[in-house]
């Protein structure tokens, strides 16, 4: 890769030398071959070239900034993804607490229900046993 570096180098250098030797001639009013024209459009393409691979270095480094950035925020919205599930967990577990919590209540009212039940019973057994005494005491 050095190489094509150098030898780009070279081009260029050599581009640039037979563009100015043209701007020369411009300068001096001499009539221009069809090789100096083409010089002059290859030294403008080159220059458009270099300022193309310029913006794409800038381009370049401004992805690899976005990604980063990117990468970044990946991480945090993992993190919070993370500190979502585990509040989703506690959720979950409390959840069931509060479920057993319910059914056992649930299960103890039942229970007092039979009880009232079964002494409300008593009570009108008792009632009727009182109203049977009272008539046969008259």
């Amino acid at each position: 890769m050095v190489f094509v570096a150098d030898v780009s180098g070279i081009a260029y250098d050599a581009l640039k030398m037979a563009v100015e030797h043209v701007l020369d001639k411009i300068r001096e009013g001499k009539k221009l071959a069809t090789e100096d024209i083409l010089v002059l459009y290859l030294g403008t393409i080159v220059s458009d070239l270099r300022e193309i691979r310029a913006d794409i270095a800038r381009l370049d480094s401004r992805i690899d900034e976005t990604n980063k950035r990117i990468d970044e925020t990946n991480k945090r919205i993992d993190e919070v993804s993370k500190r979502i599930d585990e509040t989703n967990r506690r959720i979950d577990d409390l959840t069931k607490s509060l479920t057993a919590q319910i059914a056992e209540t649930n299960r103890r009212i039942d229970e007092t229900n039979k009880r009232i039940d079964a002494v409300q019973t008593t009570l009108l057994e008792m009632q009727k046993l009182l109203i049977e005494l009272v008539k046969s005491r008259r």
